[in-house]
């Protein structure tokens, strides 16, 4: 029976993101039902690893159409690059405590690969790791802010 209704919502979730490829083959980008199986189990991957559970696939649909307009992703490393900013996203997610909104970091992750990266993943990573550290330094001195106003 489950076996049936697991079944059921992964098709379910492939007929979704493959109507995203109306928007990306604009951009020559294309995924295939195999290149979504993956992307859904490298992202389960990473919910798993960092204790996360999400319900539906917005943040999923969310980085293919802002990321499809990237000059850096073509579709050689489309969806690889999608499987890699899963695990960058839900890394941040944890590292700012959930105080900055999905679509948000999505979006700041895009400016970053684009304007500060060139498309380099590595240097997103490292450049996001640096983003994390402060905005978590910056929530530190903000809580013992309001403590002291609070005496």
């Amino acid at each position: 029976m489950f076996r049936s209704v697991d079944s059921v919502i992964q098709e379910n979730i492939i007929t979704e993101l493959l109507e995203l490829n109306q928007k990306t083959k604009e951009y020559g980008l294309i995924l295939t039902p195999e290149d979504i199986k993956n992307m859904m189990a490298v992202r389960n991957q990473a919910l798993y690893g960092y204790g996360r559970v999400e319900l539906g696939i917005e943040v999923t649909k969310e980085f293919i159409e802002v990321f499809c307009t990237s000059s850096y992703i073509n579709d050689e490393n489309y969806a690889s690059t999608l499987n890699e900013l899963h695990e960058i996203f839900y890394y941040l997610k944890n590292e700012t405590e959930d105080q900055i909104g999905d679509v948000k970091l999505i979006h700041l992750m895009k400016d970053t690969f684009d304007d500060d990266c060139g498309g380099s993943l590595d240097l997103l990573k490292s450049k996001l790791e640096e983003f994390a550290e402060n905005f978590r330094n910056d929530l530190q001195l903000r809580e013992s802010l309001s403590e002291r106003e609070g005496w």
